[in-house]
């Protein structure tokens, strides 16, 4: 395919020798990313580091690279597993519909007797549901980034599908008998209500990480121009997480998801991946606050010492 230029995206093709990349994500394992740079555009998006590896000088969110990968000749190479698609781009970006290069990957994986989690903020996914019940012997999770029932934030952040799409694919992957993820990251500080949204996804999913908003790099000027402008309210609460490193709000946010397991009788663990599906209506809620105390500890429930 030719370079294109679709709406406002760049897209190209761009050769790889190997899809699978060793992951110091929290969860483990293996990392794959179907496509280079992401169209959802988020303002948070700790990712936009990979465009200075990508020669594009395009803003990050504006390009798309569809990989190209050799065969996975040898899918038992990665049994027992877990293999991560989407750490650094959504497997399930408006543009998969055409390239379908997430779909290519799941067929490739068929008979590994891996453990796939998928990550996403859309709702092409149930497009694959028929096909992840031919996988075999393979472990699946989805899970779906959602950080607020509000969908005039959710506009302001990203270009992603709405709230209630997400919710609503989440919900009939769950009723197909597979393990769902609700992801709810990044916890923005005063505007995240992570109660609300456990009560409105807890009959729907297996599982609930917290993460907390991380800023750094260029888009931390970025967000805090935004809550200056639109909830001016609370940029003193910003400015002492952000420029004081003050872990304040984000201890009692811990304490205050540990009141709700205990107050609805759901597992709470620290920097864990429990296997299996949960007790209906009874999510486990996993803390994954911190990011770099947890990062390439592999879900073992330990934390990396504070620097």
């Amino acid at each position: 395919m030719a370079e294109v230029k679709d709406s406002s995206i760049l897209i190209q093709d761009v050769e790889t020798k190997n899809i699978m990349t060793k992951s110091t994500l929290p969860v483990g394992g293996y990392s794959v990313n179907p496509y280079v740079g992401c169209t959802h555009s988020c303002k948070y998006c700790y990712a936009s580091f990979m465009k200075r590896f990508t020669g594009h000088t395009e803003p990050w969110g504006t390009f798309l690279d569809v990989k190209h990968w050799p065969a996975i000749k040898n899918p038992q190479k990665y049994k027992g597993q877990r293999i991560v698609i989407g750490s650094v781009t959504d497997g399930y970006l408006p543009q998969e519909a055409q390239f379908q290069n997430t779909r290519k990957l799941l067929e490739q994986l068929r008979g590994s007797e891996a453990e796939i989690l998928i990550c996403t903020k859309s709702d092409l996914v149930i497009r694959d549901i028929d096909l992840l019940k031919k996988l075999g012997k393979v472990t699946v999770s989805w899970s779906w980034s959602i950080n607020t029932l509000d969908e005039d934030f959710k506009n302001d952040m990203d270009h992603a599908v709405s709230i209630k799409r997400r919710l609503d694919a989440m919900k009939q992957v769950y009723d197909a008998g597979i393990r769902t993820v609700c992801f709810i990251a990044p916890v923005f500080p005063g505007i995240t209500d992570f109660e609300a949204i456990f009560h409105q996804v807890r009959n729907q999913c297996d599982l609930i990480w917290l993460e907390n908003l991380n800023l750094r790099g260029g888009f931390k000027k970025d967000i805090m121009d935004y809550i200056c402008k639109k909830y001016p309210d609370l940029v003193p609460l910003y400015d002492a997480i952000y420029n004081k490193r003050d872990r304040s709000y984000f201890r009692g946010l811990e304490d205050q998801a540990e009141r709700l397991a205990k107050e609805n009788n759901c597992p709470f663990v620290d920097n864990e991946l429990p296997y299996g599906r949960a007790e209906p209506g009874r999510p486990v809620i996993v803390d994954y606050f911190y990011h770099e105390e947890v990062r390439g500890s592999e879900n073992t429930g330990r934390r990396n010492p504070k620097k």
